[in-house]
This record gives structure tokens, C-alpha cells and sequence, in this order.
């Protein structure tokens, strides 16, 4: 059997992460990604990470996570002879993916129209931080600018701690999922009528389609969402509570579950209780629910009532590090950390978290993030040119390979056109 992908070609010119995530989900089924890179330091994400000597060597942590089983090809697009090795590529491909600035391509002679008449067939998507159209699309963007005006950060935290940020990027996140979604559409059709797409993926749209259930309730019903820490708006009691040893997470959403909680933390009462008998009760008396529910768990540890409550049927769930989620037995029996294949002999081994989905046939472990570059004079070779040719290019830089050594690779620049995540 071959992944759900195998065959498609995608030219993924994306650099940190929005991009990136979306390139990586659609390798991991199976399309054969080329990462297009900037000869001059390639993703920016190669320079990122907790690893300071791998940064150096271009294989920052930051990238790694996100660009295993990519090939890499480098290519300075501003040059007229790197322009026409990408127009080449374009013919080979089926999906062509990036997340400049809109407009970038389109001064680069490579926007959607000229690429299009090369590969009429040609998917091509395109991230931005508030898409290609609108007042803003101009402004450069990150995930942080994004969390702030989408309303994200109004509604995390609490009434002493918001506005608060994400602890990781989820508005690239979602964009990247968002776009690898719409891509696959794409290709379907592209597979029955021959007919290409042009994707275009905002950011800010992306997370506020994300928040879907707080922006229905202001547009259908006036609700001006409000933080409220690490409750539920939906039902109580639904949140964060007080064990002995630390937080526990409890959702008795529904009435069974709640009758449930009271009976095994020995207050049958509070099932009665006109203040708590009825959903809508609870919701409006919640801090004086939870005042008596922190009390009844302060006597036992929260892993105790964790493993109780799910076996009374009550959703529940202690608060836990990243270092301690990778260690438990479900993430470790479903193999959800893969070790890749060191990329010379004596180096550390990398691990990377694989998809958050299974397929019936279980995915190949990707090989390692490529070298910058590694895999430029094997596409050249393969399009037509000459080794003559190829040493010219290599020559002008107007192409990079591992062999003109990484000194040879120019310090990362920010350049006002640059990606925008």
C-alpha cells in the first residue's frame, strides 16, 4: 500500500513554521517535499533552537521539528538563472507552497499567473498573515501580532493575567493545518478535472475560525467573551482544581457525571443542592462549587483521583510537564516519538513527534532534515543542465550546494520582504 500522497510533487518555499508544519504533514503522507531555500542560510528556522552548536551548523531544533523527510534545494530567486531552474521545477510539480509577503512572488516574476501557464495543472498556496486582499495584508506578521488581534489573547488567562499568549504559536499552527487541509482538496480536484487552485491562507482568519464557539456566541448572541482562566464557559464544575499534590483537570459536563463526582468525593449533598442541582445553577454559582469540590479533593493525591474518577466515568486528568506527557504509556505504546536515522556516524540521534493521526498503514520513519542545499545538483541533473551548467550556477550562487562549505553560506537577514512566520 502507498500513502494517501505518494506521487505528489510540492515545492515548499515556506521558512519557520506555518509553512513548514504544512509541508511536514503533507511529507508524512507521503508527497515528496523540496524544501526551495535561500542559498544565503536557507529557512530562517536553521538558525533556532535550544541547541546553539546545531543552529551554527544550520540545523537548528526549531527547524528540525517540522522539516524531517524534505529534500532541499537552494535557490536565489532574486537572480535571473535561479528564477528559471525554480520555472523548470514548477513543471515537475504538483503543489507550490510559500508564506512571503503577498505580493513578493509576484515581484519576483513567479506569482500564481506566470507559474499557472508554466503547469496549468499547478496547486499554489500561499500563507500570509492576514491574506492576499484587505487593508492589512501588507503589514508583516508573527504568530504573537496575530494571537493579539485575533482575540486569542483576550480570552486566555484570567481577569489578573490576560491578555496572554499561547505557550507555543498556535496561530501558525493552525494556519499550517488549515493550509495542508486545503491543499489535499486542491489535489483531488486537480485529480479529476486537471485544473489547478491558488490557496490563499490567512493567519488571523485561521485562529479566529479556530475560536469558533466564543466568536458564534458574540455574533448570535451579544456575548462579549471574557477570560476566565482555566474554566469551561460551557458547563461547571469544568476546570482546574486543587488536589493534594497539585492541579487536576475534572470535566463533568454532563448531569450523570456530575451526580458521579459528588458520590466519590463523598458529598451526595451536593447533587441536591439547589445552588448546584441544575446545569444552568452550577454555571452561575460556579466559585462557590468549586470552593466545596477543592476542599473534598485536598484529601487525596490528584493521580489517585485521576485513575478513580475515569473509572467512574468522570473525564479527568492531571496537569502535566511536556517531559512528563512524552513519558506516559499511551504516547509510548503508539510510538508518537520517532528517533531518526543520525546523520553521520557518531551523532546524536534526533527525535520528532509524528502526526496527530494514524493511518492504516503505518508511516515510514522520514530520514533526517536535509543539509542545505543536499539535494540542489541532483534536481539540476535531473531537469537538463550540464555539468558544466551546474558548476556555473554553483559558481554565481545563484544555487547552493553542501560543497561550497558553510562558511561559504551567508548570516541569516530579515529582509523586509521575508516570511511571514
Amino acid at each position: 500500500m502507498s500513502l494517501p500522497l505518494t506521487g505528489i510533487r510540492v515545492l515548499d518555499l515556506s521558512n519557520v513554521l506555518a509553512g513548514p508544519f504544512c509541508g511536514y504533514h503533507l511529507a508524512r503522507l507521503g508527497a515528496e517535499v523540496i524544501k526551495v531555500e535561500n542559498p544565503n542560510g536557507g529557512d530562517l528556522a536553521r538558525r533556532l533552537g535550544a541547541d546553539p552548536k546545531r543552529a551554527e551548523r544550520l540545523q537548528g531544533l526549531s527547524f528540525v521539528a517540522v522539516n524531517a523527510g524534505k529534500e532541499s534545494v537552494a535557490l536565489d530567486l532574486k537572480s535571473e538563472s535561479g528564477r528559471e531552474v525554480f520555472l523548470r521545477l514548477v513543471k515537475e510539480a504538483d503543489v507550490v507552497l510559500e508564506n512571503f509577503r503577498p505580493k513578493v512572488m509576484e515581484r519576483l516574476s513567479l506569482g500564481f499567473d506566470v507559474l499557472s501557464r508554466q503547469n496549468p495543472r499547478l496547486v499554489y498556496c500561499a500563507i500570509s498573515g492576514f491574506g492576499q486582499s484587505g487593508p492589512w495584508s501588507a503589514r508583516p506578521a508573527y504568530d504573537q501580532i496575530v494571537q493579539g488581534l485575533s482575540g486569542a489573547m483576550s480570552v486566555t488567562g484570567d481577569t489578573a493575567s490576560a491578555p496572554l499568549r499561547t505557550g507555543f504559536p498556535i496561530s501558525d499552527t493552525i494556519a499550517g493545518l488549515t493550509a495542508a487541509f486545503a491543499i489535499a482538496a486542491a489535489l483531488v480536484e486537480q485529480r479529476h478535472s486537471g485544473r489547478g487552485r491558488f490557496i490563499d491562507v490567512s493567519l488571523l482568519e485561521a485562529t479566529v475560525a479556530a475560536m469558533g464557539w466564543v466568536v458564534s456566541n458574540h455574533l448570535n448572541a451579544g456575548v462579549e467573551p471574557q477570560p476566565i482562566g482555566n474554566e469551561n464557559f460551557t458547563a461547571a464544575p469544568s476546570g482546574t482544581f486543587r488536589t493534594a499534590t497539585g492541579p487536576l483537570n475534572i470535566s463533568a459536563n454532563e448531569q450523570k457525571q456530575y451526580q458521579a463526582l459528588c458520590d466519590l468525593i463523598g458529598r451526595p449533598d451536593l447533587k441536591t443542592d439547589p445552588r448546584f442541582a441544575g446545569r444552568e445553577m452550577r454555571k452561575v454559582n460556579r466559585a462557590a462549587l468549586n470552593t466545596e469540590l477543592n476542599k473534598a479533593l485536598s484529601c487525596k493525591p490528584a493521580d489517585e483521583w485521576e485513575a478513580q474518577m475515569n473509572l467512574a466515568g468522570v473525564p479527568a486528568g492531571c496537569v502535566l510537564t511536556v517531559s512528563q506527557v512524552l513519558q506516559q504509556p499511551q504516547l509510548l505504546e503508539r510510538g508518537f516519538v520517532e528517533t531518526l536515522a543520525p546523520e553521520q556516524h557518531g551523532a546524536q540521534p534526533l527525535r520528532i513527534t509524528r502526526p496527530g493521526f494514524r493511518l492504516d498503514e503505518e508511516f515510514s520513519v522520514p530520514s533526517p532534515p536535509a543539509t542545505l542545499g543536499a539535494d540542489t545538483e541532483r534536481w539540476l541533473q535531473r531537469l537538463g543542465y550540464s555539468y558544466a551548467e551546474v558548476e556555473q550556477l554553483v559558481s554565481s550562487r545563484a544555487v547552493g550546494t553542501p560543497k561550497q562549505g558553510e562558511a561559504d553560506f551567508l548570516p541569516v537577514r530579515v529582509a523586509a520582504d521575508g516570511p511571514i512566520s
